[in-house]
């Protein structure tokens, strides 16, 4: 997989420092005619790519199956530990209105100045000129301070973060499982906290037509991992004893939880999609008709594309290959 190649220079600990001149990630997509730009990119292609073989790697497996776990992924969960404990340092505080706590910006701020140190962490000495670089995907990956928002684009942001760290070979093709099952799950964890705790508003959502206010790849990730199960179906998922049963197991099934943790009233209102998708009959269909779904209603779309940023490991270039 191209992905998991290294960059040219690159070697174990000691190497000499790559003959790659790393850039600070910038906007490019300035307007609707500017997202034939983004779709011929050699940034949505790995970024794809990414997504897919993730997909592939998750397949038919449950959260608590035995996978390795490198140290490199350990650091990342502890960079996650990190960022949950922000949040118990800073509390809500009181304003007249319910959502977007101002405290989020606090939180925030912390963030935004910590995080080249936060990725310096994870990467080894000979790697870190790559380190402002990538930090500004982490810094994209939590919400917007401004608005006290949260939505897919920076969902993405923090799928692009963990793409540039596998395309600089901090992680590799072996951490695949981990990557979804350790750091991206720990990431959703913390994200639930931080939507929980600062009551964020959903960025660019399509309230009821959208699939759900905040995520997306863990519906994809997760339908992959139930595929050819024994006997969960996709009409299993609106079922509540199954999911209350089968959570811990399933990326997917802890989404459903959540939903019905934040929202009331009967699931096939305040969740039309996810609904409609419990009718589909295989997993393997969710699966192929989510990767189209996000391709249409996240990727293609202007409002969520336009915030995303290119640099040397994710560039605006067309395609090469």
């Amino acid at each position: 997989l191209p992905l998991f190649l290294h960059l040219p220079g690159t070697s174990e600990e000691g190497a000499p420092p790559l003959q790659q001149s790393f850039m600070i990630p910038r906007k490019e997509i300035n307007m609707v005619s500017d997202m034939a730009k983004w779709k011929r990119s050699q940034a949505y292609a790995d970024y794809m790519g990414f997504i897919l073989t993730l997909n592939e790697g998750v397949r038919g497996k449950k959260l608590t199956c035995e996978y390795k776990v490198s140290e490199p992924i350990e650091k990342l969960v502890a960079l996650l530990n990190t960022l949950d404990r922000w949040i118990d340092e800073t509390p809500p505080v009181d304003q007249p209105s319910r959502f977007g706590n101002k405290a989020f910006r606090t939180w925030y701020a912390k963030l935004d100045q910590e995080a080249e140190k936060l990725v310096a962490t994870v990467i080894p000495k000979h790697l870190a000129d790559a380190a402002p670089e990538v930090a500004v995907y982490l810094k994209e990956s939590v919400g917007n301070s401004t608005r006290i928002d949260y939505g897919t684009g920076h969902e993405a942001a923090f799928a692009a973060f963990l793409c540039c760290l596998c395309k600089i070979g901090v992680l590799r093709v072996d951490d695949q499982m981990a990557i979804v099952f350790k750091v991206f799950n720990r990431y959703l964890e913390v994200m639930r906290k931080l939507q929980k705790t600062y009551r964020m508003e959903p960025a660019g959502s399509q309230g009821v037509w959208g699939l759900d206010d905040f995520q997306f790849l863990p519906f994809i990730w997760g339908s992959s991992q139930l595929i050819d199960h024994p006997n969960l179906e996709p009409r299993h998922f609106v079922d509540e004893n199954v999911v209350n049963e089968n959570h811990k197991d399933f990326m997917f099934l802890e989404c459903i939880l959540f939903i019905t943790e934040m929202k009331t009233g009967p699931f096939a209102e305040h969740s039309n999609q996810l609904w409609n998708i419990s009718a589909v009959p295989s997993w393997s269909k969710v699966n192929q008709g989510l990767i189209r779904m996000y391709k249409a209603e996240c990727l293609e779309k202007f409002p969520v594309i336009q915030h995303f940023k290119f640099g040397s490991l994710l560039p605006i270039q067309p395609v090469t290959s």
